[in-house]
């Protein structure tokens, strides 16, 4: 009983904790950590890249871990539109973005026109080593209204 009265408490705590700290998964934090780095005039290579952090703006921020495709020299986050991370970026919002060990402050732009080549490279970076996910993602013709493509500019 005396492990109980102990281990729950424990437990609750833990549970109220993991979002603050996070992110950790599916599960957004507050917190994006890494040591704050001017954009560079051109990103690195990012085909090796998986996930990154992204930092939404809010009245307490969110923190998710989400996956970047580079297209044309810029960086391109997707998201459905039904996210919340995609509905407090909306129209536009600044973000913070952690690539590696470096955080950079960006605008999230939304790519309303000429989206559909960002989408296709997106699912051609991710489909090999994700296939069970990306089976999930609307072709093209569907994505329209459930996806949201987003610039990280400098």
């Amino acid at each position: 009983m005396k492990i109980v009265k102990i281990l729950v408490p424990v437990l609750v705590l833990l549970a109220l904790l993991v979002p603050i700290v996070g992110p950790i998964g599916p599960v957004p934090g507050l917190f994006i950590g890494g040591t704050p780095t001017e954009p560079p005039a051109t990103w690195s290579d990012t085909s090796k890249v998986d996930e990154i952090k992204l930092k939404v703006p809010g009245l307490l921020p969110k923190v998710v871990i989400i996956w970047v495709i580079e297209h044309a020299g810029d960086l391109h986050v997707v998201g459905g539109t039904d996210s919340g991370w995609v509905e407090r970026i909306g129209s536009g919002a600044p973000v913070e973005m952690r690539l590696g060990e470096e955080t950079y402050a960006l605008d999230a732009s939304p790519v309303t026109d000429g989206w559909q080549p960002i989408l296709e490279a997106y699912v051609a970076k991710y489909e090999p080593n994700y296939p069970e996910i990306v089976a999930g993602f609307p072709s093209l013709e569907e994505a329209k209204g459930q996806v949201a493509v987003f610039r990280l500019d400098r």
